[in-house]
This record gives C-alpha cells, structure tokens and sequence, in this order.
C-alpha cells in the first residue's frame, strides 16, 4: 500500500533521472550518425575531440556518488571544455549540444554551486575564443556570432534548479517516511500501554474475586467438616455470587477500557445521568491524565453499583472538584428507600478495596465510609 501511495513520486524521480542519460546518448548516437557526412572543420582534431567528449559524457552517467569530490570534478571539466572546443568544428551536427547538456549536468551532479557555475561559465569563455579562432581561420567553416556561444552556461542555472528541486522532494520523503515511522512507533506504543491497562485492570478484578472465592470455599470445607451444612452451603452460594460478580465486573472492565475514552466530566455525566443521579463540577476543569480518569471512572462505577444494591431507591448524587494539582470524586447515596432486591444483594465485597489499592499506587487516597445518613465515597488523586 505504502509503495502505491509513493508511485507517482517514484515515477516523477526515475523520469527526471532519465533525461540526462537520454541527453548524452542522443548526443552521441545522433553525432556519430552525421559525423561522415556533415561538413566538419578540421576533421583529424576534431574527431579526438568527439571520442574525448563522448567518453567524459559517457563518465559522468557513472554512479556519481562513488565518486571522489575532486573526481567527480575532473570528468565534468574534461566533458565541458572537451565539448565547447568541439562545438564549433562540428557545429553543424548534433555535437553543438554537448557543451549544453555538460552545463547541466554540472548543476545537476556538483555538489557545490560555485564549481558548478566556474566551469559552465569556463566552457563559455572556451566556446567563444574557439568559436572566434575557427572564425578567423576558416570563415566559409563558420557564420555563428561569438555572443551565441555564451548561452551554454545558461543550462547551469537548470540543473542548479533541477537537483535543488530533487533534493527537496527526497528531503520531504525523508521527513515524510521518519513521521510515518513515528506515528507508527507511537501506536504500538499507545498499544502496549493499553494493554497494561487491561491487564492491570483485569489482575485488579480477577486478583480479587478469586481470593474472595478462595476464602469462601475454604469457609465451606471448614464448616462442613464441623456438620454445618447449612453454612456452607451458604458460603458455597456466597462463592458462585463473586464469581458471577467478578465475570461481570470483568467485561465491563475490557469493554471500558476498549471504548474511546472521554474526557472525565463528561464520562462522568453520563454516568450520573444514566443512573438519575445529580452531578455537579466545583472549579476550573481541566487536562487529567489516562490512568486517573480511568481509575475515577472505575470508582464512580463501583460506587454506583454498591449504592444500587445496598441502598436501592435513594438518591444518589456525584462531585467532581479540581484543584490545581489534584482531582477529587466524592460519591454520595442516602438512605434507602426500597427493600432490596435478592439478585443485587450478593457481590464480592472487594471492588472498593481494589480501587484503594489502585488509588494508592497513583499517589491518592480513596476513603469510604457512612456520613449524612448515607454513604459517601471519596476519591482523591494527582492531575
């Protein structure tokens, strides 16, 4: 998908990549095809002159970057200067273009600017004095201006622009590639940090209820070892209530920590509003952190389900508070109002002391005890 997404910027690249290959073949082949036939000044100098060009042009579609600096140099003033004396002994072929296309190239392939521009404008100077020579020798030869030999440094600025122009986009897919590894290395991060979440939560949970069913069984045996059938039987029926409790609390633990997380004041309010309890914010809310407003939520949950179960019919209410360091959930329910309801009676008895262990590691506290003919749960933790 990836090399998909990058297709026509590959293609953009291996086509500008092209163009100064194909400039040099064509140059050659073209030259060398006119050469037998077309009306070449001073043949037995100018054919060294073409073999000397056409290798220095041939050199410089080598792999430039294993190249040494001052190598790298060298070829691309040999393909110059070769090619603008040649440009006016063979002006009357394709050769006239070399001096062009090795202006180019050397925007194109040197590294520093200023080379690049002494040597096109050195092939200027050449081309002129050698198109003036020819001139004066030879005038039927020759009816160029001396001022049209000039424009061959003018390409330098092409190829200047050119490699500038690749250079910024190969930088940008750099960037673009370092970014991409960046989100990539934050999600699996993300991932491995929501997953100890799930499984601290799921310890939480399990850890619990299993040391309650433990307890319970145990309190079984011993009581019917003592022919306390009736009792055990109880602390069996006690044992299976955690059970099914704790296989709840653990789906709705998954399935919270699964879903997209809200901010806290909004979590919270609909929770309150879904269970018709008030809910009031005191200061200025603000960013809290993955781990508290899990650990408020979870809270806020149990404290809800406790008040349901014990307290069923009184009214409920929640209170979140910030400060400028600290958050702090206090969870209140009255008295109650209706006579409880045998399936909701039963539970583990531990999710509170879970929470106050959670509550600890995160550096708060987490009280909960009877007040205002009711009971109120307290949670308070760092930002």
């Amino acid at each position: 998908m990836r090399t998909l997404e990058r297709a026509p910027a590959l293609i953009g690249q291996y086509r500008d990549e092209l163009i100064q290959p194909a400039l040099v073949l064509t140059s050659v082949a073209c030259t060398a095809v006119q050469w037998p036939d077309a009306q070449i000044a001073y043949r037995p100098l100018a054919l060294p002159l073409f073999v000397l060009t056409s290798i220095a042009a041939l050199a410089s579609l080598l792999p430039w970057s294993r190249l040494a600096g001052n190598r790298q140099i060298a070829v691309m003033s040999a393909y110059m200067l070769f090619g603008a004396v040649l440009m006016p002994l063979a002006h009357a072929t394709f050769a006239a273009m070399f001096p062009f296309v090795a202006a180019s190239a050397a925007g194109i392939k040197l590294a520093s600017r200023r080379t690049a521009v002494t040597i096109a404008t050195a092939g200027a100077v050449v081309a002129s004095s050698a198109t003036w020579v020819v001139g004066e020798l030879s005038p039927q030869l020759l009816e160029w201006p001396v001022w049209l030999t000039l424009t061959v440094a003018l390409p330098v600025a092409f190829g200047i622009g050119h490699r500038d122009r690749r250079d910024a986009i190969r930088n940008a897919q750099l960037a673009a590639e370092s970014a991409q590894r960046a989100r990539e290395s934050e999600a699996r991060e993300a991932a491995l940090v929501e997953r100890g979440r799930i499984a601290r939560e799921i310890h939480d949970v399990l850890g619990h209820s299993l040391s309650g069913i433990a307890l319970q069984l145990d309190l079984a045996d011993a009581l019917r070892d003592s022919g306390r059938d009736d009792e055990a039987a109880a602390a069996v029926r006690k044992a299976r209530a955690i059970a099914v409790d704790s296989i709840n609390e653990t789906r709705r633990a998954v399935h919270a920590l699964r879903e997209d997380t809200l901010p806290l004041p909004e979590t919270l309010y609909q929770l309150a509003e879904h269970a018709s309890a008030e809910f009031a914010i005191e200061g200025e809310a603000g960013a809290v952190g993955p781990e508290t407003t899990h650990t408020m939520v979870r809270a806020a949950q149990e404290a809800m389900t406790n008040a349901a179960k014990y307290a069923p019919g009184a009214p409920r209410s929640l209170r979140l508070a910030f400060t400028a360091d600290h958050v702090k959930l206090t969870v209140h329910n009255g008295p109650a109002t209706e006579p409880r309801r045998a399936e909701l009676a039963g539970g583990s008895g531990v999710g509170l002391v879970g929470m106050r262990e959670r509550a600890a590691l995160l550096g708060g506290t987490l009280r909960a005890g009877p007040a205002d003919d009711g009971w109120t749960v307290e949670l308070e933790l760092p930002r």
